[in-house]
């Protein structure tokens, strides 16, 4: 069993700046690519950025530069400092992260998301 804890969301003003973690722990042979997702109300869920085990990195054009996804594999852990933060960024954070398990078993596992609001 596999399971991904993130933290890091919370309420802050434009221009300001957070950092969320998440952290996988469990049955993890390997992990392939990580990354986060977000979800605004009444919008789709989108890709935000994400980031290999080979530390290339992929990120959507509107937090390109702004935006930084960095991962510790020892700690299977993969953060998202985000900085100049707009109004715009508000949503549910999802962190995921593509798992082969010991049994050789490979899939998506997803963090229980966290809210980021960006507002004055």
């Amino acid at each position: 069993q596999v399971q991904l804890v993130e933290s890091g969301g919370g309420l802050v003003q434009p221009g300001g700046s957070l950092r969320l973690s998440c952290a996988a722990s469990g049955s993890i042979s390997s992990i392939y690519a990580m990354g986060w997702y977000r979800q605004a109300p009444g919008k789709q869920r989108e890709l935000v950025a994400a980031i290999t085990s080979g530390g290339n990195t992929n990120y959507r054009d509107s937090v390109k530069g702004r935006f930084t996804i960095i991962r510790d594999n020892a700690k299977n852990t993969v953060y998202l400092q985000m900085n100049s933060l707009k109004p715009e960024d508000t949503a549910v954070y999802y962190c995921y992260a593509d798992i082969v398990s010991y049994r050789g078993e490979d899939f998506l596992s997803w963090g229980q998301g966290t809210q980021v609001t960006v507002s004055s």
